[in-house]
């Protein structure tokens, strides 16, 4: 069973934050999540998703962004992000005791967890990316992928096919010049926010259902 999750905060050069900790007894890692543009860490897509690595006996610690914090909708600028993301970082490295720590998360959050990774501001054991915004929708040749060459850690891409910030044909060249730092799960149908469209599943299910490829990646990376 895991263990209860503990809200905490953390302290970070823009304000403090929110943070929700949770260590299974026996947690072989520790994973830093972040939210995505439009959520906050008690989305029920990432609270499920985090909960469901809790049962398979991996730690979590989500978070919130300065602006989500707030109540803010729009998302701080970058090097505010950064900053959240690194103070984020230092707390779960501090909780995990000596665990291997990971990082990654929805979207915009797992696209700054990997920004400062290749800036060797943060140094995960891995990166988890659910739903990477590699380009904005119908916009393919803005591309968000010329640091991921910089990041020398294996990284997991978790793509719905039907993402319109991730359009498999874009992708795919990019996770070859990757190479094997790179695994990739696609998930059939799925959008941005992994929903299939006729099928009825919430969105804390959702998330849930991720948990399995993302407990198989960090073990293999461990």
């Amino acid at each position: 069973m895991p263990s209860p999750e503990q809200r905490i905060s953390i302290e970070t050069p823009a304000g403090t934050v929110a943070g929700v900790l949770a260590l299974p007894r026996g947690a072989v890692a520790l994973v830093v999540l972040a939210h995505g543009a439009g959520g906050n860490m008690d989305g029920p897509f990432l609270s499920g998703f985090t909960r469901a690595l809790n049962a398979d006996g991996i730690g979590t610690l989500r978070f919130n962004f300065r602006y989500s914090e707030i109540g803010r909708r729009a998302p701080d600028p970058e090097r505010t992000l950064r900053a959240v993301w690194i103070a984020a970082f230092d707390e779960a490295t501090r909780h995990a005791k000596r665990r291997p720590v990971f990082a990654g998360g929805k979207s915009l959050g797992g696209r700054i967890a990997s920004m400062c990774t290749a800036d060797d501001e943060i140094s995960p054991s891995g990166l988890l990316f659910l739903g990477y915004p590699l380009h904005p929708p119908g916009k393919p040749e803005k591309l968000r992928d010329a640091h991921l060459g910089e990041v020398g850690v294996p990284m997991l891409f978790l793509q719905g096919t039907k993402d319109p910030f991730a359009k498999p044909t874009i992708l795919a060249p990019v996770l070859r010049r990757l190479g094997r730092r790179a695994e990739h799960v696609e998930i059939d149908g799925g959008d941005h926010s992994f929903r299939v469209r006729g099928a009825k599943r919430d969105d804390r299910e959702i998330g849930a259902s991720l948990a399995e490829p993302a407990a198989a990646f960090i073990r293999r990376a461990i």
